[in-house]
């Protein structure tokens, strides 16, 4: 994707009204999305031609007023330009209710409300009875609400919104307290849902469809209420008409992105969206929410990066797609570029330290950490850096106490609910590890990290049915990721639901291959990945072994020792057919994987490969292959695990060979 001249200059000006328009309605997040945005874009080279100084000043004209092209909301905005000015100022200095005040006193709030009730609370003929009585009651309802531009009706039921959510987060009990159950509500929303309902009554053409003139702002504001009252559907619906009305909110897009729970319902929507360059954002934005990697998405990243080289919003995706990708190197190396570009900028850091806990690079997260403490302590990403550095540290404590400090600033921090169950799972307290997780998922439903937190917390509890459930959402949220299906495949085998675990693990084994672009399968765990996981092996052979499957544990356990020499072993090939039978496929093409595995280093002797070893040994003695028994058990002499075992064995097949009248084998590999 590459823009010519003409189009650059659109876009910049597309961004700059942006910038002002959510400026002037206090959508801050937003106005500073599109600003960084806006600045990431290369600015032309300057020239001393006059001429082309004079075309320049011309397509770069400083914008101060974000100009209306609807002349009716553009008086209304000159004759309220005071009281704008003044709601502004309130709201700038979080006077919210005295804000909203400005332009919709108590008084008329409480007409509107009054002259809704009816239509909402019907008690019967439903459908049309409701329908009836809101045609009865909308031209009271224009007359009760005031002659208002859009924008100052957004400002001021914003302000109601927000003043509702600052109200919630003061009656809320102290985190994770006796009496901090997580039901409080915003009790604005009702207010703030009639005003709009009124006024969209008010603009409804007479096709029913959207309201005459409307700029999309107030869709946008109906969709966030809709959203808070559970109501997605209709909450979707709203939000997509205002991307239609005005496309460079970005606030409304995050909105849809946390409305959105899986790939299908992405795809579902797309259609229904403008087709610009900000939904093509969204796009690999709500991807990545939804864990996805692959490489059409890494195509979509470069080519914005070419427009936008600098941004942080952009440079931060593609360090998270490394990191959903389990390259935790290369997401490493992402946000260390991005923190030498935007040293004060804590966004999305808290990811970053996710990283150095996981590659238990303590100088780095110090380093992190007393960045963020530096910059602005009481920002919740701030906090969750530092949780993570005492965790890593093991002062698990101190890590709940800053991890608490975040969800004081912010109760919807998602890190630091699933973070802080982490250390109460450390700390073994249970009950509270489950709370957090539990407060997480409320959060965001697609947290695979909280359902995977909860099925491990129920399995300390020995509650297997419990801990089935919650990794099976899990491993739904992360199809492709090994550890989600290794942790459904052992909670099966406790429940001894053998040949249900057996499949699982297969899966795992499949899973673990799509992580890896050079080989066939991966360990799990890993970050190359270059090889089956013994561990997974020896399970699967295991069960087979429960349930009376002699050949088809002997052939995994074979598979297991294999992979000390890089998988190279006579079954290697037969694995493949053996995975396909989960009805699931790999990306990769993986046909041949076999093949490249051998020439790879394998893992070497583990106590995997060694316990597989001595099963074979023992396989052997059973089948009276004494030869490959001795052999066998000599190589585990040589490992130095299960030594003494070995040695009895080697014993016992001599004795047996003794009595046979067969020869001794040779005995150079023999320790005994």
């Amino acid at each position: 994707m590459s823009l010519n001249d003409r189009e650059k200059s659109q876009l910049r000006g597309a961004l700059q009204e942006a910038v002002i328009k959510c400026s002037e309605r206090c959508l801050y997040q937003s106005s500073k999305w599109a600003a960084e945005l806006l600045n990431a874009i290369p600015e032309p080279e300057p020239s001393l031609d006059d001429s082309q100084l004079s075309d320049a000043s011309a397509g770069y004209a400083s914008t101060i007023i974000a100009p209306n092209t609807d002349p009716e909301e553009a008086a209304l905005e000159m004759r309220e330009i005071n009281k704008y000015l003044l709601a502004k100022s309130f709201f700038d200095c979080r006077e919210y209710d005295r804000c909203a005040a400005v332009f919709l006193p108590d008084s008329t709030l409480a007409g509107v409300v009054t002259l809704r009730e009816p239509s909402n609370t019907t008690p019967k003929g439903k459908g049309k009875a409701r329908a009836s009585v809101g045609d009865v009651k909308a031209s009271d309802s224009a007359q009760a609400l005031p002659q208002l531009s859009q924008r100052s009706l957004f400002l001021a039921l914003y302000a109601k919104y927000l003043s509702g959510e600052k109200r919630k987060d003061e009656d809320a009990e102290m985190i994770m307290g006796p009496m901090d159950i997580g039901t409080c509500v915003n009790k604005q929303l009702l207010t703030v849902s009639r005003v709009l309902e009124a006024w969209f009554e008010q603009r409804r053409t007479e096709d029913g469809e959207e309201a005459e003139g409307s700029q999309g702002w107030l869709e946008y504001l109906y969709g966030i209420v809709l959203s808070r009252e559970k109501n997605e559907e209709l909450a979707l619906y709203w939000l997509v008409r205002s991307v239609h009305l005005f496309p460079m909110n970005w606030g409304c897009w995050l909105e849809m992105t946390s409305l959105i729970s899986r790939v299908e319902d992405l795809n579902r929507i797309m259609p229904r969206l403008p087709q610009n360059i900000v939904s093509f954002m969204f796009h690999i934005h709500t991807s990545l929410e939804l864990y996805q990697h692959d490489a059409n998405l890494a195509n979509s990243l470069d080519q914005l990066l070419n427009i936008f080289p600098t941004s942080s919003f952009l440079l931060t995706c593609d360090a998270l797609l490394s990191y959903h990708a389990k390259d935790l190197v290369a997401a490493e190396q992402h946000f260390s570029r991005i923190l030498s570009l935007h040293p004060h900028r804590l966004d999305s850091l808290d990811h970053y330290s996710n990283i150095l806990y996981v590659m238990n690079s303590r100088p780095k997260l110090a380093f992190l950490a007393h960045l963020c403490s530096s910059v602005d302590k009481f920002r919740p990403e701030s906090c969750v850096v530092i949780g993570n550095y005492y965790s890593l540290l093991s002062l698990h404590e101190k890590a709940v106490q800053y991890f608490r400090r975040a969800l004081m600033l912010d109760r919807s921090c998602l890190s630091a609910w699933t973070l802080m169950g982490h250390e109460y799972v450390e700390l073994k307290n249970t009950h509270a590890a489950i709370e957090s997780y539990r407060r997480a998922v409320d959060v965001n439903r697609r947290d695979y990290r909280a359902w995977y937190g909860l099925g491990q917390t129920y399995e300390v509890l020995e509650m297997h049915a419990y801990a089935l459930w919650y990794y099976k959402k899990a491993a739904g949220l992360r199809p492709w990721d090994g550890k989600m299906w290794m942790a459904v495949g052992s909670c099966l085998e406790r429940m001894n639901r053998n040949q249900d675990g057996i499949k699982a693990l297969k899966r795992a084994l499949l899973a673990e291959s799509y992580y890896d672009t050079g080989s066939s399968f991966g360990i799990s765990g890993s970050i190359q990945g270059t090889h089956m996981d013994p561990e997974i092996l020896l399970q699967i052979a295991t069960m087979y072994d429960n349930i009376g499957e002699e050949e088809d544990a002997k052939a995994y356990m074979e598979m297991c020792v294999a992979q000390e020499d890089g998988g190279a072993g006579e079954s290697q090939g037969e694995s493949i057919a053996i995975h396909n039978d989960s009805g699931e496929g790999s990306d990769d093409g993986d046909g041949d994987g076999g093949g490249r595995a051998a020439t790879n280093d394998g893992t070497g002797v583990t106590a995997a490969t060694s316990k597989a070893r001595m099963w074979l040994a023992r396989y052997a003695m059973r089948t009276e292959d004494y030869a490959t028994a001795n052999r066998l058990a000599g190589e585990l002499c040589q490992d130095g695990v299960e030594v003494e075992e070995a040695k009895a064995l080697i014993r016992e097949v001599r004795s047996r060979m003794e009595a046979s009248g067969m020869n001794d084998p040779p005995t150079g590999r023999d320790a005994v």
